[in-house]
């Protein structure tokens, strides 16, 4: 496979903007921009603040690491789900000794001295003043108000590199992310009135799932099985940032409440990072937290959940006081360095829109996902809350559909839906990516609903883009318990730890019958449409329009559609029957589905040169 450079039908990815510095003969720009407009210039920076810094090196043999990966997760592969070792994977991510003599070389002519950040030593971290980054990026750092939150940061608009290293040296950071704070996408403002705790399981599974969304709803939509899964060698992990804590007592509550059937002393290990704590105190308990962890621990019957916290005080973020991706790569570096990380990763937290980040910070983020995944690990990220404006509050009105974060096509992105019988929930942020190009998985999926949608938004969106979400679920009045109290949110991040759910499950399976985990799954799963419940109605509304309309088929609002769990076990080649298994409500036997002949795939993103 071959990176493929952008071209001109980027709309915001990187805007050009007038050189303001002299550059060096030997220099050449590597990338710049005009700040957003929620950020405002205050002053240059003090020359003496210390900034974090990291450098994404050149893989040594990223395209044998793509290769890799396409022939691990195309069902139609001879060596189909013949996942990498962590080993394997760095002897491909780590860069040359080319490279990293000719780093090295050039950042100690500036008296400083790099240590690896990852294992496979493709990142680099360092920690210098104002004035030498200013000297060794022949640019100026300034300090950036983001209005809306009233927080600063020290960014640059152009940064230069010099010419030699361009083949050496794929981003710098920070400089030219804009990103406001970190939020969860499953919007606060959506928490009902929080209500005491009443445990009436009766008065509970008999209340309709159009009231509100429990364990027992989604076994009974989407066909989840029930029976104990303790001592499985699957595994299913949530990341958690911006002082999220998930609460053991109010899991206890949720489990007695919603999951009677299960011993309430299922809980989940934490793993902190970055000076996080996971306090306990019932005040602190977060709702994005417990939401994740809730409807993981709650519906995978006994399977591993690890929550992975990331805090805001670090040695290691990119940026002081915060990093420019907000402790997304400390996040993936850490998974990256454990001998077995979760097999299942869910992450319900994002930026506003895709251009937060640059785009080769976003591509050199993106390569580390490659990195995991084709160790087996299935990502899912929540698509976001705005609708085709990606996040509530985005303004966008007669502007393109600004894309979510993250498109990068190695993690699968998942939608919201709601109600029984199910629609397209009109929150879901869904589209077309601006950095990254259509997948060739995705292709002939994606073209049967261009066709379709005719002229539709035309203008408003990148019809070339890599198309998301890839699948959804549940994502309106899901009940969950904060600080001992009951209550509903709504939003993708409800949908994605769901999903992650069900993938978790099927690796059990698969891991019990000597068979290897999903893995990678976005090429396997658009071979399978008929392992989904297609949805098609709905629509995401945002930036003055009605945004996508659902069809049959894949749709920028359901993707393929919500989960069927038992069509879902015979495409991963489970063919035995699965155990009848029951629901409190209807004692309905679940169906089984006929296999289908999967298409070969092939994996393709464009990397900034």
């Amino acid at each position: 496979m071959v990176f493929r450079t952008l071209t001109s039908w980027v709309f915001a990815a990187s805007v050009l903007s007038t050189n303001v510095w002299a550059i060096p003969a030997t220099h050449i720009v590597h990338e710049k921009r005009d700040a957003p407009s929620t950020f405002i210039r205050l002053s240059s920076a003090p020359t003496e603040q210390m900034l974090n810094m990291r450098i994404a090196l050149t893989m040594g043999n990223q395209a044998g690491l793509e290769a890799a990966l396409e022939q691990a997760s195309s069902p139609t592969s001879p060596t189909f789900r013949e996942w990498l070792t962590k080993e394997q994977v760095e002897s491909f991510a780590a860069p040359s000794s080319e490279t990293v003599q000719a780093v090295t070389e050039w950042l100690s002519l500036h008296n400083i001295t790099a240590t690896p950040a990852t294992p496979a030593g493709d990142w680099l971290k360092f920690t210098i003043p104002v004035s030498t980054a200013n000297q060794l990026l022949n640019t100026e750092y300034s300090v950036f108000n983001h209005t809306p939150s009233g927080t600063t940061s020290v960014r640059t608009l152009e940064y230069s590199i010099p010419s030699d290293l361009l083949a050496h040296i794929q981003a710098v950071h920070p400089t030219t992310s804009f990103s406001g704070p970190l939020r969860g996408r499953s919007p606060v403002t959506a928490v009902s009135a929080i209500k005491p705790f009443v445990p009436d399981v009766e008065r509970r599974q008999a209340a309709s799932c159009n009231q509100s969304i429990t364990p027992a709803c989604l076994q009974s939509l989407y066909g989840i099985p029930t029976d104990s899964r303790v001592g499985s060698k699957s595994s299913v992990g949530v990341s958690a940032f911006s002082d999220q804590n998930a609460n053991a007592a109010d899991l206890v509550t949720f489990l007695k409440d919603f999951r009677p059937d299960l011993p309430s002393t299922n809980t989940f290990v934490t793993e902190l990072f970055d000076g996080a704590t996971n306090s306990q105190t019932s005040s602190q308990a977060g709702v994005e937290a417990n939401l994740d962890i809730q409807y993981t621990v709650g519906l995978v019957n006994g399977i591993p959940a690890f929550f992975e916290d990331i805090g805001d005080s670090t040695q290691v973020l990119i940026a002081l006081p915060h990093g420019a991706d907000e402790g997304f790569l400390d996040s993936i570096t850490d998974l990256l360095a454990q001998s077995s990380p979760p097999l299942v990763f869910s992450t319900s937290y994002g930026f506003d829109t895709e251009a937060d980040l640059s785009l080769s910070l976003s591509v050199a983020l993106c390569n580390s996902y490659l990195q995991l995944t084709t160790r087996a690990v299935t990502i899912t990220f929540a698509t976001g809350d705005g609708g085709v404006a990606s996040t509530p509050g985005v303004q966008c009105n007669g502007k393109p559909f600004p894309p979510t974060f993250p498109t990068c096509p190695y993690v699968t992105l998942v939608g919201a839906t709601q109600n029984v019988p199910e629609t397209g929930a009109s929150l879901t942020a869904g589209g077309f990516s601006n950095y990254f190009p259509q997948q060739s998985f995705q292709a002939t999926a994606v073209n049967q609903y261009l066709s379709l949608l005719g002229n539709t938004n035309k203008g408003l969106y990148n019809a070339s883009g890599r198309a998301y979400p890839d699948v959804s679920a549940q994502g309106q009045r899901i009940e969950i318990v904060v600080g001992g109290k009951t209550g509903l949110v709504a939003g993708t991040s409800c949908s994605s730890p769901i999903f992650s759910s069900v993938i978790a499950l099927l690796n059990d399976e698969l891991l019990k019958a000597g068979k290897s985990p999903l893995g990678f799954i976005n090429p396997w799963i658009y071979a399978n449409p008929q392992a989904f419940h297609d949805i098609t109605t709905g629509s995401n509304p945002g930036c003055g329009t009605q945004g996508f309309p659902a069809k049959s088929g894949w749709d920028p609002v359901t993707g393929l559609g919500t989960p069927n769990y038992a069509a879902l076990r015979t495409a991963a080649g489970l063919i035995k029957a699965l155990a009848t298994q029951t629901d409190d409500k209807n004692k309905s036997k679940m169906p089984i589905a006929s296999p289908v002949k999967a298409g070969h795939t092939t994996l393709r993103h464009w990397a900034f040169l």
